[in-house]
């Protein structure tokens, strides 16, 4: 098989264009002898002549120009994986693995990813769902690039692993059936619903939100029903069956559901994100960063 070289078949392609060996040279920033000697050892490389005289000057063999008829495709795909290397180093291009808990998925992960098609539309964001505390397993295994989890849930904020972002404060609602007593009071605490059936998952994260942010207000709620998903939970709501803590960026709306703020001391949730330390310099991960923290903004502003 023929040696191909890129620099000297670039130098044959300038000669093409500029027509004689001195403006060649001059182009490329050469010395007209150091032209002709790579051209020299091109044609004895490839094995065809590459020049050939014509009075004081020469001209491209027929050998040459098939040359380069092959060359230009090689030519028009280095240009593209230069632009490709460029957007990459600018951030505007490159894949992020994104793991993230359950509600923030549709609350933040997905409205990040449609303003990030608008925006940088060769950033590519992959998404796995994962329990809180298991973002941070797969973080540190590096099977994702970035975090989204509960602080709660997260390794301290000095761990060396991980540098750590807050994305959102995000306020707990009670959930009330729509035919409840205190569905239309006119301030409801928590302390007010001490004797109701609580809903909530019998471990995890949300189970010990529910029981810290109880225990806060002063009592311990009774557990009528375990259950752990956002559907199952306000579906037993909505049947009168028990009240539920639910994080506002989960809530959706059911008909005979009533959702209530619990005034300026009610219980939160706070939500950080978090790459490997030092991956915060990687432009790419930058970007879908700082459409997290957009999409948190709105949500809070709303």
């Amino acid at each position: 098989m023929a040696e191909w070289d890129l620099r000297k078949l670039r130098i044959l392609r300038t000669l093409r264009e500029r027509g004689t060996v001195t403006a060649t040279a001059e182009a490329l920033h050469m010395t007209p002898s150091a032209v002709s000697q790579q051209l020299t050892n091109l044609a004895r490389q490839l094995g065809v002549p590459l020049l050939e005289a014509q009075g004081r000057r020469v001209r491209l063999t027929d050998a040459a120009r098939l040359v380069l008829s092959h060359a230009e495709a090689v030519f028009e795909q280095l240009e593209r994986a230069d632009a490709a290397l460029a957007a990459y180093a600018r951030g505007d291009a490159g894949e992020v693995r994104v793991g993230a808990f359950p509600t923030a998925v549709p609350a933040l992960v997905v409205p990040a990813v449609r303003a990030l098609r608008a925006s940088h539309p060769r950033i590519s964001v992959r998404v796995r769902e994962a329990e809180a505390a298991e973002a941070y397993e797969l973080l540190a295994a590096g099977e994702v690039d970035l975090a989204l989890s509960l602080a709660t849930e997260a390794p301290s904020a000095a761990d060396p692993r991980f540098t750590r972002v807050p994305l959102l404060t995000d306020p707990l609602d009670v959930a009330l059936p729509a035919g409840h007593p205190l569905a239309r009071a006119g301030r409801l605490r928590l302390p007010d619903l001490a004797a109701e059936p609580w809903i909530f998952g019998g471990s995890g994260p949300w189970s010990d939100i529910t029981r810290r942010a109880c225990e806060a207000a002063g009592f311990s709620p009774h557990q009528g029903h375990s259950a752990s998903g956002w559907t199952a939970i306000l579906a037993m709501v909505e049947a009168g069956m028990g009240v539920a803590l639910v994080p506002r960026m989960a809530a959706g709306r059911r008909a005979d559901v009533v959702l209530r703020e619990l005034g300026p001391d009610r219980p939160v949730r706070h939500v950080v994100g978090a790459v490997r330390k030092g991956a915060e310099s990687g432009t790419a991960v930058t970007r879908v960063l700082r459409a997290l923290h957009d999409a948190a903004a709105t949500r809070a502003g709303g």
